[in-house]
């Protein structure tokens, strides 16, 4: 909804600038940053109250937004060696990752794991609705923000190494819903285990594909994580216009 993409144009705007050879935090904090900033403006679009509906339109305008700025990077690239930089990044990818990069990611995605699964058990009530979720004492404020802030920082540490590598996060709790449930306290742990073994098999995938180029990760997530998006959507009363 609009976290990867503004993750994305803050890391290329550091890239575009010439910083992230210089500075190595600046990438990493520059994701975050504009990640954080992308969320806190997908709820102000959206209102207290946000339908889903809302929500999704909300997330577009946002990803939009930002795909936009992305785009005006690359066209304002000062060389062809940059333009294609920026490019390459965007299409993701973890080959030629060296611990480095992972040193890079893990403060801020941790953190921002931290943050997200303190909030399980009040996404548990959420998940019955806001009205029930007030009447249990919970913050929905306080709750947004806090999931506002993990997001942020989860998404933006990782989207400053690997690139935006699509479906992953969409697939992997549709996946284990079947065995674990609903309720996100119980799903929360096992889609992000999912999420990272389906990364893990999308990119021996990649290497075991006779192309003259090897395909960018980002690439093949997106190639088959549509049609299984398409497949859950046509499932008889499968609707994400109605979940919570």
């Amino acid at each position: 909804l609009g976290a990867s993409n503004g993750a994305a144009l803050g890391a290329v705007t550091v890239i575009y600038l010439g910083l992230a050879s210089t500075l190595s935090y600046a990438v990493p904090l520059a994701a975050a940053s504009m990640a954080l900033v992308s969320v806190l403006v997908l709820l102000v679009l959206a209102g207290r109250s946000a339908s889903s509906l809302r929500l999704i339109l909300a997330g577009f305008a946002v990803s939009a937004f930002a795909g936009a700025g992305i785009a005006l990077a690359l066209n304002l690239s000062p060389n062809y060696f940059a333009a294609l930089e920026i490019a390459f990044w965007l299409l993701g990818a973890v080959e030629n990752r060296s611990w480095l990069h992972v040193g890079l990611a893990v403060p801020g995605a941790a953190l921002g794991c931290a943050l997200m699964l303190a909030t399980a058990r009040a996404l548990d009530g959420l998940a019955l609705g806001e009205e029930v979720a007030r009447s249990l004492g919970i913050s929905l404020l306080r709750l947004r923000l806090q999931i506002s802030i993990g997001l942020a920082l989860a998404v933006g540490a990782v989207v400053s190494v690997t690139g935006v590598i699509g479906f992953v996060g969409l697939l992997a709790p549709h996946l284990v819903r079947p065995f674990t449930g609903a309720l996100p306290s119980q799903t929360l742990l096992p889609a992000g285990l999912v999420g990272a073994i389906l990364l893990v098999l999308a990119d021996s995938l990649i290497r075991l594909i006779p192309t003259t180029t090897e395909l960018k990760l980002g690439v093949l997530t997106a190639l088959l994580g549509v049609p299984l998006l398409l497949l859950l959507l046509t499932r008889p009363g499968a609707s994400l216009l109605s979940e919570r």
